[in-house]
């Protein structure tokens, strides 16, 4: 398994990570444990997740997921040390517990811990910019979890350009720790918001990332053709909103690359990532072994020039 270098953090990760928003809400534990079981037998080693996955699902509270994966580990099916774990705060978990105050990032980052069952957090990402709060606040508190080894790197997601530079001039002024990898939304589709500034900061800075709605919630598989496709599934409006011209034409491409290659569309979907100037490594979820099995393959899966030329063209 070819490993990739997050940035300049000392993190080795596989060409993909899992997606584990899925967990406690389109998983259920049982599968859940399997789809693990089997990501981390494939020579895999990196989970994402975060403390507010699935609070949207009804009966749930937030912190779902991350005690999947808590009870995962504590069953010992793979050691902790082969396990990168990439979790988030900030986002609203009830009154008065969301943002990047610094006392609530220290209050967040214990409840995790406890949920994940384990001592140390691999890489915890600021999940939402916090207008609200300056930086250097909640680097600091970053600063103080990493000195008592709580957490071993800080990352940031969906921040812009402008927000990102920010973040390293505040980081470098006072001596603090610095967000050394990046989770941006970035797909075929979805382009616009990484390409470019944001794209050319992260490779200045060597600014790791690990993109989310990858496979642009599903849309970008091949299986929503039509809106009727889209009726009663989880994302069912999101998925619905890809379905216009730009859509079409990007399931067009995939489809005439699939012909050429015998892949899947989610694999070239994934592929093509891996191939794009900035990006570390892809998150995608799954909910089935099936659906796994694309994500491996996605990460043998070499695609030419006029491919990639292709798949650009139809996403622009």
């Amino acid at each position: 398994m070819d490993m990739r270098k997050l940035g300049r953090t000392d993190l080795f990760v596989a060409p993909i990570v899992f997606g584990g928003n899925v967990f406690g809400w389109t998983a259920d534990e049982k599968t859940s444990y399997a789809l693990l079981d089997a990501f981390f037998d494939a020579g895999f080693n990196t989970i994402d997740t975060a403390d507010v996955y699935s609070r949207w699902v009804p009966g749930n509270k937030g912190g779902d997921s991350e005690e999947i994966i808590g009870k995962w580990l504590k069953q010992g099916r793979v050691s902790r040390d082969k396990a990168i774990i990439i979790t988030k705060v900030g986002s609203e978990m009830g009154p008065d517990k969301k943002g990047l105050k610094a006392d609530y990032i220290i209050k967040a980052a214990e409840a995790s811990l406890q949920r994940l069952q384990t001592d140390h957090i691999d890489l915890y990402l600021s999940h939402w910019p916090d207008p609200e709060t300056p930086h250097e606040e909640s680097l600091a508190a970053y600063a103080k979890l990493k000195e008592q080894g709580k957490i071993r790197h800080v990352g940031c997601s969906n921040l812009d350009a402008t927000q990102l530079q920010a973040s390293l001039d505040a980081a470098a002024k006072a001596g603090l720790p610095r967000y050394d990898v990046l989770q941006p939304e970035y797909n075929l589709y979805a382009r616009d918001s990484f390409e470019g500034p944001l794209a050319d900061l992260c490779v200045r800075e060597e600014i790791g990332v690990i993109t989310y709605f990858s496979l642009a919630a599903g849309f970008l598989t091949g299986k929503y053709r039509t809106k009727a496709d889209t009726e009663g599934r989880a994302r069912e409006n999101r998925v619905a909103a890809y379905l216009d011209d730009k859509g079409l034409r990007i399931l067009a491409a995939l489809d005439k690359v699939a012909a050429e290659t015998g892949a899947k569309a989610a694999e070239i979907a994934l592929a093509w990532l891996l191939r794009k100037r900035g990006v570390t490594a892809p998150i995608a979820s799954a909910t089935s072994l099936g659906q796994l099995d694309a994500l491996i393959n996605s990460a043998k899966l070499s695609l030419s020039d006029d491919a990639m030329r292709l798949l650009d063209a139809a996403g622009e």
